[in-house]
This record gives C-alpha cells, sequence and structure tokens, in this order.
C-alpha cells in the first residue's frame, strides 16, 4: 500500500520556501548555545520591528516563518506563566512585550503562515531534571504558544541537546492535536515533516517522502525508528550566515552559494527553511536583506516565464508538448501527489538523445543543461503507476546548476558555546 499525504503536508511541500528567524538572548550576548545563565535584562532590542523580519521573508518567496520562541537556553520571547525567564523579565518594552504576538500580528497581516520552534532541551529551567515535572511544565508552555496566536502551519522540535532523555511526547502531542492539529510537526513526537539530516540546507537525490526513521540531531549519531513507515517530507535548514544568531563579524553567503542550495532543496522536492537572524536591534541586517533581495531577483528572472507543457501518453512515455519549438536550458517536473509518492526514476528524451535524468521527482524537480530547440520531448518514468501533474520549461540564460563551496560545511557548522 502507498502512503498518501494529507492535504495539510501536500500544501505545506508546495509552499516550498520558509524563514527562520533565530533570535534571543544569544544574539545580544555572541552566543550559539548559551547555558541559560544569562541575564534577561540582556534582551533589548531598541528598534525591534516583526513587520521588517516578515516583509524580508515575503520578499524572499517564502510562504511562511518559523520564530525560535525558546531557544536551549530556556529564555521565553513571549510572556509566559512558567518562567521569569522571559521577555517580561527584560527591559524591552517595560517589560510587557510579546515577540511571538508581534511576529505572529505581521505574519496575518502578510498573509504568511506561521511556525514556532519550543526546544525540548531547557538549560534554564530548575524542573528539568525531574521528567515528570518538566513535561507537565513543557506542556505548559507549548499549550499557551498553541492557543494565544492563532493558526500555527509548524511547530518544530529539536532533538539537540536530548540525547538520552525520553519526553512525554503522547501528553506533548496530544497538546498539539487538541489546538493546532493542522500544524506541521518537525521530526519528533508524531512528526508529519522530517529533518534532512543536515544544516547544510541540501538534500540528495532521492528525495523519499516514505521513511521509517529520521537523524535527531546534527551532533550525534542517534536516529529515532518509528514502529511503522510514515510520509515525511524533508525540510532542509540552514543559515544566511556561518552561525544561526547573529554575530557582527559574520557576513551572507554569497549569491551563488544561496543559488547551490536553492537548487539542492527545492530543486529536489524538499522544503528549505532559511535562516535570516535579526540584529542586536532587532531588525534586519542590511548585508542580510540585500542579500536576500539579490538572491529572489536572480530566481524571479530565471523561473518568472515559464514555458508550459501539455502532457500525454504515448505506449510506456509520456509526450512533452511545447505547442511550438522553444529554446529552453531549465526543466521543472511536479508529481502527482495526492496518491502518494510512486517515480522512483525519470529520464527525458530529445529524440534518441537523453536530456536530463533522475531519481525522486516530488513536489518539485529542477534540472539545468545546455540551451535546446525543441517542441516536443519524450520522459520515462519508474515506479508503481507514476503520474506526472505537469512539466514547465524554462529559458534561464543558466546552463548549470551552482557547485556547492568547497569549504561548505566548515563554513557552516556554528560553535557550540
Amino acid at each position: 500500500m502507498t502512503l498518501t499525504p494529507t492535504p495539510e503536508q501536500l500544501r505545506w511541500q508546495h509552499w516550498g520556501l520558509g524563514v527562520f528567524f533565530h533570535f534571543g538572548l544569544n544574539t545580544f550576548n555572541g552566543k550559539e548555545w548559551s547555558d541559560g545563565t544569562l541575564p534577561a535584562a540582556s534582551f533589548d532590542p531598541a528598534e525591534l520591528d516583526a513587520r521588517e523580519w516578515v516583509e524580508v521573508a515575503r520578499a524572499a518567496g517564502a510562504r511562511y516563518v518559523v520564530l525560535t520562541a525558546k531557544h536551549h537556553d530556556g529564555f521565553c520571547l513571549w510572556p509566559t506563566e512558567t518562567t521569569d525567564y522571559s521577555v517580561a523579565g527584560s527591559p524591552w518594552r517595560d517589560g510587557r512585550g510579546d515577540l511571538v504576538g508581534e511576529v505572529a500580528a505581521a505574519c496575518a497581516e502578510a498573509g504568511l503562515g506561521l511556525g514556532l520552534y519550543l526546544s525540548p532541551w531547557d538549560r534554564n529551567a530548575d524542573c528539568y531534571d525531574d521528567p515528570a515535572g518538566y513535561d507537565a511544565f513543557y506542556t505548559r508552555q507549548l499549550t499557551e504558544l498553541c492557543t494565544r496566536y492563532g493558526p500555527l502551519v509548524e511547530l518544530w522540535f529539536d532533538g539537540a541537546g536530548s540525547q538520552g532523555r525520553t519526553y512525554d511526547w503522547a501528553a506533548i502531542m496530544d497538546v498539539v492535536h487538541t489546538h493546532q492539529p493542522g500544524a506541521m510537526i518537525f521530526n519528533m513526537g508524531d512528526p508529519t515533516i522530517r529533518w534532512v539530516g543536515n544544516e547544510d540546507g541540501y538534500a540528495e537525490d532521492p528525495v523519499d517522502y516514505v521513511i521509517d526513521h529520521t537523524r535527531m540531531d546534527n551532533y550525534t549519531v542517534v536516529t529515532t525508528t518509528f514502529s511503522e513507515a510514515l510520509y515525511l517530507p524533508i525540510e532542509c535548514d540552514v543559515s544566511l550566515r556561518r552561525g544561526w544568531f547573529w554575530h557582527p563579524q559574520e557576513q551572507p553567503k554569497e549569491l551563488d552559494h544561496l543559488l547551490a542550495i536553492y537548487y539542492r532543496s527545492v530543486g529536489l522536492g524538499a522544503n528549505l527553511l532559511l535562516n535570516v537572524p535579526p540584529d542586536r536591534r532587532g531588525r534586519i541586517d542590511a548585508a542580510d536583506r540585500s542579500r536576500i533581495e539579490e538572491w529572489a531577483t536572480e530566481l524571479d528572472r530565471r523561473f518568472a516565464d515559464p514555458l508550459p507543457a501539455k502532457l500525454t501518453e504515448q505506449g510506456e512515455e509520456l509526450i512533452i508538448d511545447f505547442g511550438s519549438a522553444v529554446t529552453l536550458d531549465h526543466l521543472a517536473l511536479v508529481e502527482e501527489l495526492a496518491d502518494g509518492q510512486r517515480i522512483t526514476g525519470h529520464v527525458v528524451l530529445d529524440g534518441d538523445h537523453e536530456l536530463v535524468a533522475g531519481l525522486s521527482v516530488g513536489s518539485r524537480r529542477l534540472h539545468a543543461f545546455a540551451p535546446r530547440t525543441v517542441e516536443r520531448l519524450r520522459i520515462r518514468l519508474s515506479g508503481s503507476t507514476p503520474k506526472l501533474a505537469e512539466v514547465t520549461g524554462y529559458a534561464t540564460g543558466v546552463a548549470e546548476i551552482p557547485p556547492l563551496p568547497g569549504d561548505y560545511r566548515a563554513s557552516t557548522t556554528a560553535p557550540l558555546d
């Protein structure tokens, strides 16, 4: 039996791009993983503008954002009733601020979906060493987030720091299923989407949506194995900068690097969650905003003028018919996923010439090649009753997918301080 996605999973998959916002005490103290002892009073973004954050995400083409409502240090970006270690204990907005609320309002205004990250690992909570006590504490925090800020499209559960710890996932998931049944659940509990397995932002062919295990975090070889296989689309997370939080000495990745990531995430049928860390003012760094705009402009230049094709069956092949002669250098394939992921291989032919080939297609598969003038192409699909939803051509002026930098992994592994 082929596993099929829910309507919410399909919607999320076709969104393709989201923006991550890592922001908190770490931002003001030059840290990535702080230990829960930094003073709440150090959180004071004097010029914070959540509308600007969301506008940058919207301009990038994102359909949703994910905010770190609580990172591993336990500091909460909303005025929680569970701890004093929150924005209520800071001078920001005279202790009356609610950053989750401001981002939620900005997302609603801009028409973007809101996702929230709530770290299970908490280095500040006194009750963390008492599993039952902390489970009750954590579910209270999650209930606040799930009931105060309107519909959520994603809840991000990060496995980092939780090695060897067992949480009451039944109780945690009951909160989600009760209050936010349409939200995607990232990687833990009762997941509906999964982590790609690295923090470099790219997937590899094939991108399989049906799987019986996931990697838990980037720092161990620990995996979570399910009792049965699940339909779990992939999300690729990567930061625009080296670190996840803003640091003054860092600069955004180069344009070609971001394009290389896009082709290897969205272009392989995975979602891309690109982290854009606000600075200590609570604004988006000018260099980051400029690079995001440059990236979005180039993607729009490449893909704003599609050359749609009609698909017809011819024996065991499909004919891709553009209706007249067109010159193109890219093809975008989209699989019909309502009945599950079925394509395990594909070959596109121009006459007897193999133009492009690959394994999975999924929500979107991008191929680049030397410019070619064609009216019709043939495509052969492998798999159990495979079905394409659409094929589109593009004339981008670019014949190759950009390579990843040779020092890519070294440049994206943030210090664990």
